[in-house]
Order: C-alpha cells, then structure tokens, then sequence
C-alpha cells in the first residue's frame, strides 16, 4: 500500500501522539509500504528528509502562542491560501492509497480529509487528545469548537476513528455523533524494548539522588488535564511513611500550580521538575524508578504503558476497564483508585513503596499485559489490518 501519515506533531517535537505517528510510520514501511508523513515545520528541523524508509515533508507553519485555551501548548499550524494546492500536489504525486491521519482538530487532518473526499481515498483517523479543559470558561469554549469546527469536518469527511480506550470511545460517541464510518479498537502501542534498555545509576544521576532514594517518577507534558495536584497533594502523606521519597516529573511544563501547590504544602524540597528530557533518557528514569504515577489526567496514555513494559509499577486514578478487552485489577496488575481520590492514591503509592517485593510482582504482571495487548508489533498488525480493509473496500466499490 502506499499510505500517507498526517500528524501536525512529529518528531523532533515530542509527545504520545509524535512518537506514535513515527512508530507506526516507520512500521509501515519496514513492513514493505510506501509511506510519506506529511507534518508541520518545527523548529530546526528540515523542511524534507528521508530516514527509516520514509519521506518527511513539513510544511511552513505558525506556531500559536501557549495559552491556556490551546491546553498551554504551542499548537503549529500550516493553514495559509497555498496549503490546498501544495496538499493536492504532494498527494497526487504520491499517488496514496489510504491516509492515516492524527489528531482531529489539527489544520492538516482538516485540509487532507478534503483531498481524501474529493479523490475518494479512504483515511482512517486517530483521535489522541479530548478537546476539555478544567477550567469551566474554557471548558464552555472547547465544546463550543468541538461542535462548531470539528463535529461538521467530520460528518463531510466520514473517516474511520480508531479508538484507543474507554473514555475516547464515550467522547467520540458524545461529540462526534454521525462523523465516522466506524469505530475501530486499537489501543496505543509501545516499544517494551527500547524503554527496557535503561541503566538505572544514570538514571538517578539525571533526578539527582542516591540509591536509597525511593523515586516517584511521573512522566508527560504538565498541562491543565494532567495538572500533577493530585501526586503533589498526596505527597505530605507519604513523605510521612517515607521521609526521602522524591517526585520527578518528567515533561515540559505548561503548567505550573503543582509547583506552586507544592511550596504551600511545604513538600516542595521532594519534588523535583526535569522538563522535557531527551527521548533516549525516559529508559533511564524509569529504571531508577520505584513505581510511576501517571499523568493525572482521565486515561492511560502512553507513558503509563511504557512504565509499564519497563515492568515499572503504575499508580493511577481512573477506570479499571480503561482498555476494553484488557483485564486488569487493582493491585495486580496496576494500583488504581476513582478519580480524583487524593487520599488513595497516596495509599497505593505507600503501599508500593511499603513492599518492593509485592511492587516488582505488579511490575511484573503489568509487563506481561503489555507484550499481550499494547506491544508495537501487535498494534501496527491492527492497523495494517484495517487500512488494508479501507483499501479493498474502495476497490471492491
């Protein structure tokens, strides 16, 4: 096949939704495709290279300012009176025969939907990110484009969307009513390799603590969805139980009241902000990691599976059928409790930290379930398999 992959984020820039669209990228052309990426420029990197089988193009972008409407990212976007034509060139050299998209509010999801409908080419979306906010005034504001400016693009385009858990399965249902095809189950897929490859030592030495230093790693971007409150909340309690324990977190920051939160909790001395951090060096943060608490917000994403491949324990909040089809259960598997119950997830955090014993036996299962259900392999098989679906289907018509 020869499939376009879409995605206004893609590395060098970093997060769930870049490392996956590159992964799948790259899947799919050591697999034997034809794969261009089409993305957003990006800081220094170039407007058009070649690497592992694929052909970049990034395409001129504006980079919006962050704010806290833009869930304080900085949002890129390549709209300009030329993208069309450039868009229909590019593809029509290409010649795709299926579009893979990311992200159902970028500008360049919106602008290769439209060339997809026009040249009756089948394209298959993946939603990453709920467009919410915390904060009511905003929250109003994002449901508002979601009905205004997603919810129409996607009744014209009809894509399919693959839906990677339990709360994006009710948030698509809820907006997104009568604009898709289907709905496909895919979840997010990780390498267990690479973040098993990690040296524990260096590890430490980037968090700047000894080995006897019990280190709550949290890893993804700080944003008002995935705030760090609660893990910064819980932190008076278990530095009760465990007075040396550290939190490090380990993403940009957007956002920064658990900074703030932890100064008036008296707890900021144990809590410690790397920033974004070289891709290369997550492996070795999680192998100096005595458990990962993710990112707070409603979902498992990626950094949690890849604490968990790493058979690093996770301590979450959320819904334990979060992945349908996976079983899990607290204190096998996972430590969870609802969402926002501060109380207990300093519980489980104690606990983990209580009995290493018991702790790398979670790791250990939440490893398995892993190389079951979410290993890369697996997850590019899924996709290649509907893709290939999408492509019969045009023919057969």
């Amino acid at each position: 096949m020869r499939i376009v992959v879409v995605n206004n984020f893609f590395p060098p820039r970093v997060g769930g939704s870049a490392h996956l669209s590159d992964a799948l990228a790259r899947g799919y052309a050591r697999r034997g495709h034809d794969v261009l990426v089409v993305t957003a420029a990006y800081q220094d990197a170039p407007s058009e290279e070649v690497r592992d089988g694929i052909r970049i193009v990034r395409l001129p972008a504006i980079t919006l300012p962050e704010s806290r409407l833009a869930v304080s990212f900085d949002l890129s976007f390549a709209t300009r009176p030329s993208i069309r034509r450039r868009l229909a060139t590019l593809l029509d050299e290409f010649k795709p025969d299926v579009i893979h998209q990311h992200g159902q509010f970028m500008d360049l999801t919106w602008s290769t939907g439209a060339y997809a409908r026009r040249r009756r080419i089948p394209s298959l979306l993946s939603i990453h990110t709920r467009l919410e906010n915390p904060v009511a005034r905003y929250r109003h504001a994002f449901r508002f484009l979601d009905a205004s400016l997603v919810a129409p693009r996607l009744r014209l385009n009809k894509p399919s969307l693959v839906v990677m858990d339990s709360y994006m399965q009710d948030y698509i249902e809820e907006r997104y009513s009568g604009g898709y095809r289907d709905l496909v189950a895919i979840p997010v897929g990780v390498d267990p390799d690479w973040v098993r490859a990690g040296d524990a030592e260096r590890g430490r030495e980037l968090i700047g603590v000894d080995a006897e230093t019990p280190v709550i790693l949290s890893v993804g971007h700080v944003i008002p969805l995935r705030d760090r409150l609660g893990l910064v909340e819980a932190m008076p309690a278990i530095l009760d139980k465990h007075p040396n324990a550290v939190l490090a977190v380990v993403g940009r920051v957007y956002y920064d009241l658990f900074l703030q939160r932890a100064k008036e909790l008296g707890v900021d001395h144990a809590v410690r902000a790397l920033g974004a951090v070289p891709k290369a060096d997550i492996p070795h943060l999680l192998a100096a990691a005595r458990v990962e608490s993710h990112e707070q917000g409603l979902g498992l994403g990626t950094a949690t599976l890849e604490s968990m491949a790493a058979g690093v324990p996770v301590v979450a909040w959320g819904r334990i059928d979060n992945f349908p089809g996976v079983p899990m259960v607290d204190g096998r598997e996972i430590y969870m409790c609802e969402v926002g119950d501060v109380t207990g997830l300093g519980e489980r955090i104690i606990r983990a930290l209580d009995d290493p014993e018991a702790t790398r036996e979670v790791g250990a299962k939440a490893r398995t379930i892993v190389d079951q259900h979410f290993a890369l392999e697996r997850v590019l098989d899924q996709h290649l398999e509907v893709l290939g679906d999408l492509v019969s289907s045009r023919t057969s018509v």
